[in-house]
This record gives structure tokens, sequence and C-alpha cells, in this order.
């Protein structure tokens, strides 16, 4: 072993080539995932870079009137518990940066997840091979913690910046009664739409109670957590993407290295080289979970929003086209969790909803989230009556 070989033995495969091999050390150093880069990144996205005012207490009490008013219509309309903790539940203003610094913790696991599912093993090809591509396959390997750390910051980045609480996206958050609501993007979505401020607020309380009550179910929460880091964890390097991405570039130029560098920072390339057929076994059943939890959102919310909020048609429907018609980054980042939240998924659980309450009225909706067994199949979410014909069997021995 030389001076220069790191600790265990191991024979560096950049040794002799300065930039490479010292590029190597430092990623070597790194955990899982370069959170702390992750967290840097997703600041600067989420604030421009730019400091916040603090909120201002007076949005903070109408909020939290807003919010009571929410929690009892949501607790009434459901007949679920809306506390996770035995505590009572409060919804919060935050700024972007706080909800940045609530958010990565939650997402967490799923990019860890990533990162090992992405660690590809070495190839043990160095520059002695001859092999540019198994080489940049190597340092691939050893970027990943800082490649995802940079997708997350980037992802939870650009969520702070557009979503109006934590269940934008419907995926558990670790468990608490404080839901948060970043007013800035409320108040620049309604300013944009022409909304009533109060009447947008309420809707968002309602949205956040709606979903926080099923998430926070436990079966719910672990059939969701379950698809949603298996899905995370089926990404699979592939050998031979990358070698048709790098095997052409000549990276002792200029317009080699700025090549590679703009595959870096696409993080569509990467996702589409490691997609595998392990999660699109697993797409049906989290599209069909994530459908009707949407769908039955949705219904209580038109339940509850129409005799509730005098605006609430208008609203319903800009904030419908909201959901349905996100930038490129959101869709990355939909893409990314095994989430997409199309028109046609929504239309879907919204389909299954109305058929169980036209063949089974209230009560059968009501039977959705007893437990796990009722938890409706893909085949079940597009024919309602199949799932009534099932929970209605007798519980197997």
């Amino acid at each position: 072993m030389s001076e220069s070989d790191p600790p265990g033995g191991e024979p560096d495969p950049f040794q002799g080539i300065p930039f490479l091999g010292d590029l190597a050390k430092i990623l070597r150093q790194q955990g899982a995932v370069s959170w702390d880069a992750a967290g840097q990144l997703a600041f600067q996205v989420a604030t421009g870079g730019e400091s916040e005012p603090n909120v201002d207490p007076l949005e903070r009490i109408r909020l939290e009137e807003l919010g009571r008013v929410a929690e009892l219509q949501v607790a009434q309309a459901t007949g679920l518990s809306l506390s996770t903790t035995g505590r009572a539940v409060t919804v919060v203003p935050v700024t972007r940066t706080q909800w940045v610094q609530a958010s990565l913790p939650a997402f967490r696991p799923r990019f860890e997840s990533l990162a090992d599912s992405l660690a590809a093993p070495d190839t043990g090809s160095g520059p002695e091979s001859g092999d540019p591509a198994a080489m940049l396959g190597n340092l691939m390997g050893m970027m990943t913690p800082m490649l995802v750390g940079m997708a997350a910051g980037s992802m939870v980045g650009h969520l702070a910046s557009t979503s109006f609480g934590q269940y934008d996206l419907p995926i558990p958050r670790p468990p608490t009664d404080e839901l948060i609501v970043v007013g800035r993007n409320v108040d620049e979505f309604a300013a944009d739409w022409s909304l009533p401020d109060d009447d947008l607020r309420l809707w968002v309380c309602l949205h956040e109670l709606t979903h926080h009550a099923v998430l926070g179910l436990p079966h719910v929460r672990a059939r969701l957590d379950d698809l949603l880091n298996r899905y995370a964890a089926g990404f699979e390097a592939d050998p031979n993407a990358l070698e048709e991405r790098f095997g052409q570039l000549d990276i002792s130029d200029a317009e080699g290295m700025a090549g590679l560098q703009s595959m870096f920072n696409d993080p569509e390339a990467i996702l589409g080289a490691v997609q595998s057929p392990t999660q699109r076994a697993l797409l049906p059943r989290l599209d069909a979970l994530v459908a009707v939890i949407i769908g039955y959102a949705d219904h209580i919310m038109d339940s509850i929003g129409e005799g509730l909020i005098s605006s609430y048609g208008m609203l319903a429907e800009a904030l419908r086209r909201r959901r349905v018609t996100t930038d490129e980054s959101s869709r990355f980042v939909e893409r990314l969790l095994g989430l997409e939240l199309t028109q046609e998924q929504c239309d879907r659980g919204e389909a299954f909803v109305a058929g169980v309450v036209e063949r089974a009225g209230k009560r059968g909706l009501e039977r959705l989230w007893r437990s796990e067994r009722e938890l409706p199949t893909p085949a079940e979410v597009d024919a309602p009556g199949l799932w009534l014909a099932r929970i209605d069997l007798p519980d197997p021995e």
C-alpha cells in the first residue's frame, strides 16, 4: 500500500490524476447524504439569499383562530381524531426558512434510502485501466452523498417557496400536532388570484387538518411510509447508462468538463439513469393509496367549505388548478418520491369516493380508514363496488 492509499488498504482509483484524486478524498469523508450542503442550498433557494422578517404576532393570532374553526368542522365531518400526540392541535404561521428547518428532517429518511440505493459498488477500474467511463462511474458513486444532498436541498427549497403548509404533498410527517403554514406563500397566491385572504387561510387550515387526520392514523402512516421508503430504496445505478452518458466525454479539454458539469447539474439525467422495475411494480399501490387520500380530503373539504366559505367555489377551482399545473422542479420532486399528482389521479380518487357514497352513503365512507384491511387495492379504487363487497366479508381467521 502506498502512502497515498486511503485507510483500510483500498487503492485509490484516481491516483495520478490530482484533481480527481483530491476530489475523491473529500467525497470519502461524507456520510450517506451531505446534509449540511442540503440545508445551505435549501435556505438559499427558499429565500433567494435574502433575510426574512419574523411572522407578525397578529398573523399568528388570526391563523390560530381560523385553525380552531377548521378543527371543529373537520373533526365533525370525518369522525377522526385530529391529534397524533394527545395534545391540542394548533396551526402556526412560519417563514420559508422555518418551513425548511421543519421539513428537512421529515424528508431525510427518503433521501438516505435513495443515497443507499445509488451507491454503486466500486468497479475497481483506475486510471491504468484506460476506461474513462468506469473511472467516472466510480467517481459518481463517491459523489452520491453530494448529489443527493443537492437534490434534497433543491427540492425542499423549491417546496418552501411554493407550499402553503406541510401537506401540499400527501407525505406523513413525524408525529406532531403543530401544523405549519407559510403565510407569505398564502398571501402571494391570494394576491395573484384576487382571492379573499381569510377565506384562503381558512381553506388552508381545512386542507392541512383533513390530511393530518388521515395521515396521522397509524395504519395509514405505516402503509404510506412503507411504500415511499421502498420506492426511494428501489433506485438502481445503471452502469450501461453511465457508460452511455460519460463514455464520449473527454475531460482533458474545457468542453468535456463543461459537459460533465452539465450532467451533474441535471437531476433528470441522474433520475433517468436509475429508475428500476421494482419501482414500477410499486407505483400502482402507491398511486391507489394517494388517489384515495386526495379524493377523500377533497370530498370532506367540499362538504365543509361550501357552507362555511362564501368564495369556496372560486377558491376550489383556483387551488385544484394549482395542484395539477406545478412547474418542472415540482414535477421532478414528485417523480423522485413516486408521487405524480396529475389531474387523472385526482379524478380517480374523486370517482372512488363518489362511488362509495352513492352506494353506501356516509357510513360506507367511514369504513375507509377503520383498519389496514379496509384500505382499497388498486383494482378496487377503479371499482368501488368491489371494495364495498370485500369489506363486508367476515374477517379472515
